[in-house]
């Protein structure tokens, strides 16, 4: 896989998140204070809980925490400990639905007021309900840590508003191979894991969806979302134009990227002046779409083995399927089809 990186820096991250981590890796005999500055971070950022931390800053540290423990199974830890309260009014919001159904729609609504760098999709198919996660950001290295941290956290939450019934029949699959010597996987999803499945999605039967939950408040849902909106207001203030375009061109999973116009419109701003703001920041509209269809082709390319490569590119919509093969071969170096075989082989 190439090592392309979007202009664009990660979404900044909540100091408590930071606080946590640190806390873990104390307990492994890492130093507080080492791991801080190797990660470029000052101490008295996390002297208030709303105070934020660069997202290159925290991917740092995450990067510094499993190379200083040696502990591969960092990532599913660190999501434990992420009880639901750390999440604030999402959380709030969340326990304070009629069901489940209706709890994940708002965790999916407001995720990226504390994980802007995941996506989160839900679906029903057959007898399951089918959550999806993946990782938006190219820190490749990061990316079982971050799926990881948030499955983790996904189960520990599920268990606490339903109960263990959450995986009566249900299973977890992850798209990476299993990593060696970590047996909290065992613990936690038992034999339902699934490795090198394509995808990271956690299932379970259907009738959950149905279940009550035992703290419903409607009184208290509503003030929790109206404090989960003004977080977003503010979040979009803080946040460059170039990660406002970035998260709407990833927001649109299938069919036809969005276009600089759609965008513009969306943004409230005319299509000249997006154009402009972006030029500011030294981004390109069509760099950033590019980038989004690149992560896109990657990952239906190896969750869909069966889709010919015309397909893959139609899906993503090109119109001739050599402008495809020849975008590909400028992203990944090879083309698409021995990309393709190349996965195959890597996992037979």
């Amino acid at each position: 896989m190439s090592q392309t990186t979007n202009q664009s820096t990660l979404p900044a991250m909540r100091a408590h998140y930071v606080d946590i981590l640190c806390q873990l890796a104390e307990e492994k005999g890492v130093r507080r204070a080492d791991l801080l500055s190797a990660a470029g971070i000052v101490s008295s950022r996390l002297s208030h809980p709303e105070n934020l931390v660069a997202g290159d800053q925290f991917a740092e540290l995450c990067r510094q925490a499993l190379d200083r423990t040696g502990d591969q199974g960092l990532g599913l830890e660190f999501g434990l400990r992420l009880k639901f309260t750390t999440h604030g009014a999402m959380a709030q919001a969340a326990i304070s639905c009629d069901t489940l159904g209706q709890a994940i729609r708002v965790l999916m609504k407001y995720l990226h007021i504390r994980f802007a760098y995941l996506t989160m999709d839900f679906s029903v198919e057959g007898n399951d309900a089918v959550i999806e996660l993946d990782v938006l950001h190219d820190k490749y290295d990061l990316y079982r840590f971050n799926v990881e941290v948030f499955l983790a956290a996904l189960l520990d939450v599920s268990i606490l508003l339903v109960g263990s019934r959450i995986f009566d029949g249900g299973r977890c699959q992850v798209s990476y191979p299993r990593p060696e010597g970590v047996g909290l996987y065992s613990k936690l999803f038992g034999d339902a894991i699934c490795f090198e499945s394509g995808v990271n999605q956690l299932r379970f039967q259907k009738q959950c969806l149905d279940l009550p939950m035992l703290l419903a408040n409607p009184v208290a849902r509503r003030v929790a979302e109206a404090q989960c909106e003004e977080e977003l207001r503010k979040l979009q203030v803080i946040t460059s134009v170039t990660d406002q375009v970035a998260r709407l061109l990833e927001s649109v999973r299938e069919g036809r990227l969005l276009g600089l116009e759609d965008v513009a419109e969306q943004m409230h701003v005319s299509s000249r002046t997006l154009r402009r703001q972006l030029a500011a920041e030294g981004s390109r509209f069509q760099d950033l779409q590019e980038n989004v269809r690149h992560h896109r082709a990657l990952e239906l390319m190896r969750r869909n083995v069966q889709m010919s490569i015309d397909e893959v590119a139609q899906q993503l919509g090109y119109s001739d399927p050599s402008n495809f093969s020849r975008a590909f071969r400028k992203w990944e170096g090879i083309s698409p089809s021995i990309w393709r075989s190349m996965q195959v082989d890597r996992l037979a």
